[in-house]
């Protein structure tokens, strides 16, 4: 049997990745962050436990790249869904809409994602991240930005806060009142993206598309 090329190898191991995020999405939406070890997410995976080291230096690390993955899928899935548009305020309103989004479906999971950013470790500037950065500032420039490069952050910084009101324990703020915040700074129409209590047209949740993939 010849051995594998460097794509096949290339292949494996990004595969491998990927089921490692993927099962940590899972169990720690499923269990909550202590609950969950890094054999649990091996196990879930199917990889052996060096694996997991072998890719990320920790847990922390792990959930933040796993929760950037899901935030750039789900943000990737509601900007291209049909009917397709270039109009950069519809794009950012659909972008607004994914991320208030993920807070309201997966509250647990990304409770515990912001709790880990708010701490010493901040940011891991892992490829995930770099991913979901660059689609946001994108989507900053085809909203018309003379200056993304400043603004791109400045938005982050607004849906990071609008997340954290969603999420906070005992005096959550109503998602539609931080959406009608937003909007309004923007300029944006309510009838823009998905609002609340609507239903998108074939769906922006990421496991629309990932049921379409397994078809």
């Amino acid at each position: 049997m010849s051995p594998r090329s460097a794509s096949v190898n290339e292949e494996l191991r990004r595969r491998s990745r990927e089921r490692l995020l993927q099962a940590t999405v899972e169990l720690v939406g499923e269990r909550g962050y202590e609950a969950t070890t890094l054999a649990d997410i091996a196990d879930r995976a199917g990889s052996a436990r060096g694996l997991v080291s072998y890719y990320f230096p920790g847990k922390r690390q792990l959930l933040q790249s796993a929760v950037h993955r899901l935030m750039h899928r789900t943000l990737e899935a509601a900007l291209e869904r049909e009917p397709r548009t270039d109009d950069g305020r519809e794009r950012l309103a659909r972008a607004i809409d994914a991320i208030l989004g993920l807070a309201v479906d997966r509250p647990m999971l990304m409770r515990t994602h912001m709790s880990g950013v708010l701490q010493a470790e901040g940011f891991w500037q892992c490829s995930e991240q770099q991913r979901l950065a660059a689609l946001l500032r994108d989507t900053v420039e085809r909203y018309g930005s003379p200056d993304a490069d400043a603004d791109y952050p400045l938005l982050r910084a607004q849906l990071m806060g609008a997340v954290f009101a969603i999420l906070l324990p005992g005096v959550p703020m109503p998602p539609a009142r931080l959406r009608a915040e937003l909007f309004q700074r923007y300029g944006l129409d309510w009838e823009l993206g998905v609002p609340p209590g609507e239903r998108p047209p074939g769906g922006t949740r990421v496991e629309a598309a990932d049921q379409s993939r397994s078809k």
